[in-house]
């Protein structure tokens, strides 16, 4: 951050489940401990965010140094049986997580909080992604939750799948980032349709440099993948049921990982200027 800025530093106590694990290389499921890292630097250009990890890859000229050490960083991790993600927009800035599995005991405290996940009435519901395994495994949770998943593989699908079946559908849960007819567009689509259907979104970790467009949609929830099979299950289940006049519910915070701390966790967080 040559100008200033801000530099986050997070710790969080996490319950993963199977869904987050599917959705994540490396990742498996139970209790794990997050640490985050997030600055609001000059952001790492997406031509060189394939080699951060590498060994002996650095920007620096000689003479300035070796770099942050990413291929220890993410070495140690693995060691651990943990894993990393990161995501870095050039001109905003860099966040990165270490999941690190966590003790038994932790185990214990997180199956015992929080309450099962509302279930569905048999709604159909459309769910729109070109990546065929997010959508297997969407449709699987929202199946085995009570509804009715119908997949489409990109925007254009989704249209004739909704028009076809017109009526029947009661949300939409899409990808914003595809190939041809994107999300947003497919959502003002859908909505000149018809202006009342709930339509979700879900867009990838590292693809928040749209992220305003996608607000300016007004979406009752934007899903950061991977994401929790209770936090896409509430998040359908509060879209579907908005009283009448009130608001949906807002937007997942970019930086948040997609699966929620456990009630009553601890939690430790320090901001530097």
């Amino acid at each position: 951050m040559p100008r200033g800025g801000t530099l986050t530093l997070t710790a969080e106590n996490l319950q993963l489940d199977e869904t987050f694990a599917a959705m994540t290389p490396g990742a498996r499921a139970g209790p794990h401990v997050c640490l985050k890292v997030a600055d609001t630097g000059s952001g790492i250009p997406p031509e060189i965010q394939p080699k951060i990890f590498d060994p002996f890859f650095t920007t620096k000229e000689k003479g300035q140094g070796t770099g942050l050490g990413l291929a220890t960083v993410l070495g140690i991790t693995k060691n651990h049986g943990g894993f990393l993600r990161f995501a870095s927009t050039v001109g905003r800035g860099t966040c990165f997580e270490i999941y690190l599995p966590a003790t038994p005991a932790a185990q214990v405290a997180a199956d015992g909080a929080g309450s099962a996940p509302p279930r569905g009435e048999g709604q159909t519901i459309l769910v729109v992604d070109d990546d065929p395994a997010i959508c297997a495994v969407t449709a699987r949770i929202l199946e085995r939750q009570g509804y009715r998943p119908v997949c489409a593989a990109d925007g254009s699908e989704a249209v004739a799948a909704y028009v076809q079946q017109e009526g029947a559908i009661a949300a939409v849960l899409t990808d914003m980032v595809m190939p041809g007819m994107d999300g947003p567009t497919l959502v003002r689509t859908l909505r000149r349709i018809n202006p009342q259907l709930p339509v979700l979104g879900m867009t990838g970790y590292g693809e928040r440099a749209g992220l305003e467009v996608f607000e300016a949609l007004g979406l009752p929830s934007l899903l950061m993948k991977p994401f929790a099979a209770d936090r896409l299950l509430t998040a359908l289940h509060d879209a579907l049921h908005v009283p009448p006049g009130g608001r949906p519910a807002g937007f997942a915070t970019p930086w948040r990982p997609a699966a929620a701390a456990p009630p009553g966790a601890p939690r430790s967080e320090a901001r530097s200027s």
